[in-house]
């Protein structure tokens, strides 16, 4: 699994908007990894904040 596989499916067991803190914590990977490839999931759509500074996967 690559670091964006990893991040949506911490962001699906959670079930609740997560910020990029929260899901570092819970994947044990570098905040700077979680930051670059959150940057890289927004602009695909693949993630959404519907809280300030929160992001859950986007519907499909």
């Amino acid at each position: 699994m690559n670091e964006k596989e990893i991040i949506l499916e911490a962001m699906k067991k959670a079930r609740e908007p997560l910020n990029a803190g929260k899901i570092a914590e819970l994947t044990g990977l570098d905040r700077k990894v979680v930051d670059k490839a959150m940057a890289d999931m927004k602009k695909e759509g693949s993630i959404v904040s519907p809280v300030r500074c929160k992001w859950e996967p986007a519907a499909k």
